[in-house]
Order: structure tokens, then sequence, then C-alpha cells
């Protein structure tokens, strides 16, 4: 299924024009506090957060799969789905591949396929938290941080196939996550563990071309419960400091204790010019990987704060990866990424909505009511209008999801795929 401009063009004459008046009242509204909102519109219509490989069939919890039928069986039928909700949204025109998982057998053709969606390839994704059919050695007690150097060796040489890849595809990053720890005390030597973990970083960051950089991902728990080898941002960044110029921190917004000041975390490491990426989702216990902003919308709109202020006034930090990780279970798989991109937007939006300049003044005069007044003017504003314009700017539909339901997306993957397709990797 591909829709095309007309598709969208007739959905979006028969959507209700109210938007525009509620544009103009945020506009006039935030143009006397010397907010610009046509240049968020440009701003907004210019974002694109990449969709990963694995979240376009069931996900879900880790005690079972419920699939809503008609999942993409290729990797060709998954950037015909990305496909779908660029042409939908306007801000899904990148993917993130995760190998094994989607190893492309013909590589001219699946960058055809990516080209005629208006998609390019983001991060590559490497794997060495599961044992594959045939593997040579085991993870089960490690990968790049194991005490056995054969399986450190095979994690390595995997990542390097995986930089490989890449490179044909035309991406430019590697992201790195280790599953590596202990669930018992005594089980592992942390200085061990955490030097073997090191010297295999500098090794794949030894293999990067020169225009590649290089995400190291951190968790506090899970699947081990006692230690994590990377287990904090300031880990991942002691690492990526080992590993050289071009090495990044990646914060998934689940990977974090309850309670964390995520927005802090990123300050920090965008002040230091070493937030590389971030991951998406949402969380009420832990590294749920439910929809974005679905649990915490406050948060991400600070967290979106500190972002967008780094994004202005830390040339030494990178122009940063987006991506979507979240696993879906209960939820049609587009329909959530089209609710997390929205949510996304919404909370980047609203920081756009932020006066830096008076921010700064409210905290130089220690005015402390002032600076949560004008944080929260801008999160309790409706941006919705201003994504909607952004969006029929771009050519996509002003209401994403009620496009998708108009257009009976799901029930045509299912006569196309059939029911019982099951997507790769999750």
């Amino acid at each position: 299924m591909k829709i095309t401009q007309q598709h969208i063009a007739d959905l979006n004459k028969k959507e209700d024009t109210l938007f525009t008046s509620e544009l103009d009242l945020i506009t006039n509204r935030f143009a006397k506090k010397g907010v610009d909102v046509n240049s968020i519109i440009d701003k907004v219509a210019a974002f694109q957060v990449a969709i990963p490989s694995w979240a376009l069939g069931a996900g879900g919890t880790r005690f079972g799969r419920f699939s809503y039928g008609g999942e993409p069986a290729t990797l060709e039928q998954k950037l015909d789905d990305i496909g779908i909700l660029h042409a939908l949204t306007k801000s899904a025109g990148a993917v993130s591949l995760h190998i094994p998982w989607d190893i492309p057998q013909d590589y001219k053709a699946i960058k055809e396929v990516a080209s005629g969606h208006g998609i390019i390839f983001d991060a590559m994704n490497s794997n060495t938290f599961q044992d594959q059919q045939g593997a040579k050695e085991s993870y089960k007690h490690g990968s790049l941080s194991s005490t056995v150097a054969a399986s450190r060796d095979y994690a390595i040489q995997h990542n390097l196939d995986v930089i490989k890849i890449g490179e044909q595809l035309g991406s430019k990053s590697l992201t790195v996550w280790l599953a590596d720890g202990s669930n018992f005390p005594g089980q592992r030597n942390f200085q061990t563990v955490l030097k073997h973990a090191e010297d295999s970083l500098k090794s794949i960051y030894a293999g990067l071309p020169a225009d590649w950089s290089l995400f190291i991902e951190y968790k506090p728990y899970e699947p081990a419960f006692y230690s994590t080898v990377i287990q904090d941002w300031g880990t991942s960044l002691m690492l990526a400091n080992a590993c050289g110029d071009r090495a990044y921190t990646l914060v998934d917004l689940g990977h974090h204790l309850p309670n964390t000041n995520i927005e802090q975390i990123v300050a920090t490491l965008m002040y230091k010019g070493k937030l590389g990426g971030f991951h998406f989702n949402d969380s009420k216990y832990g590294d749920d990987d439910i929809t974005v902003g679905s649990i915490k919308p406050y948060p991400l709109f600070l967290i979106f704060n500190e972002l967008v202020y780094g994004m202005e006034n830390n040339p030494q930090n990178p122009d940063l990866a987006w991506m979507i990780d979240a696993s879906h279970n209960t939820k049609d798989p587009l329909e959530d990424l089209i609710q997390s991109l929205e949510a996304i937007l919404i909370a980047y939006t609203q920081a756009l909505l932020v006066n830096q300049d008076e921010l700064r003044a409210a905290q130089q005069d220690n005015d402390v009511v002032k600076c949560q007044e004008i944080l929260q003017d801008a999160y309790r504003t409706d941006v919705r209008p201003i994504l909607k314009a952004a969006r029929q700017k771009a050519g996509g539909a002003i209401d994403p999801l009620a496009a998708y339901r108009s257009l009976a997306v799901r029930s045509t993957l299912i006569t196309e795929r059939g029911s019982n397709s099951k997507a790769t990797g999750l």
C-alpha cells in the first residue's frame, strides 16, 4: 500500500480548518512575548525522527506477542510501512536498522525502495544480546565485556560487519547497546568487565569510517539485575571519551531509574559536546517501552527545553540522531508510532515557544516564580494547530491518525499480507 499526495490532498480538504484561527491566536499571543511562531512552523516541518525497523510488528511484553495482522515480513515491507508513516506525518523520513534482524539481501533494491518513500538510513544497531542460529560463540556470559576472549572477538567482528552493511546503505553511525552484566554478587569483577568493554569499543571505534559516529547506549538494569556494565550516562561518557572525538553518549528515555533528572543529563552532555542521539519512549516503572508522552508528557517537555537550548547554544555538540524505541503489544504498531511522533513534536514545539532570553533573565534575577511561569505557559499551550500547519506545509496529512483510519490502512495491509504474517526481530 502506498499513500499518494492525492490521497493526502483529498483528506485534507475534509479536515476542519478551525486550526487556522486557533493558530492565529497562538501566533498573536506569542508575538507579544518575542516568539516567532512562523519560524517554529518551519522548524517543526523539518524535524525528522527515525523509525526502527523492529517497531513495525507486534512487540509488547516479554511474555507474548499479539499481532494485529498484516505485519511486514520483509525489510522491503517494513520500508513500505515507514513510507506510510512518512507520507502521513512528513516527520518519519529515516529508518534505523537492527542487524542481524534486517540484513538487506539486495542493497541496490533496498535503497531504491527507501528512496521511493523519501527515507534515508539512520544509525545502524548491532545485536550482541542474544545468540543467533548457528553462532560460533555465545553471549550467555557477555559479549564485548565477556571474560571469554573468543566471545569478545566475535562481538567486535559483528559490530564491524554491521558498519560494513551501513556503509552500503549510506548510514553514518553505529549504536552499541550491551546487555552485559551480572545477576549475583561476585559473579563478575566490575573492573575487569569494564576494561574488556572499553577495549572492545576502542577496537570497534578504530574500524569506523572517518565520517561515522559511535553512539554508546546505557541502561541501569535488565536483562542483568545485579549489575550492568554500562549502567549510566557517566560510564557511557567515560567510554566515549576513551574511544575518541566521534564517540558519543546515546540517551534512551526508558533507560533510567525512577525520578532520574534526565533533562539535567541532557544539558550536561550537550555542554560537553557528547550527546549523540536520543531514543524516545515512555515508562511508568522502568524500561516499559510504551508510547512517547503517554505517561510523562511534562518531563518530556522539560527534556526538550534543554535540547532546544543546547541546539542553539552548544555548537560543540553534533546534530542529534532521533529515534523512537518502543514496543507495541495492544496497539496497532503504526497507530502507536503516529501517536509517538505527535507527542515528540508537541514537546519540541512547546519548548520552541519558550522565550529563552526571558527565561535566562529570570534565572539571573533568581525570580523562581517567573521561571516556572515561563516554562508552564509554554507547556500549557495547545500547540496542535502549529503541528497541523507544519504538516500541511510539508505536504502531510493535517490529522495523520484520522487519515490512517479513514484510508483503512491496517485492513488493507492484512488483505495484502495476510493475518498471520510476522515481522522479523522482536
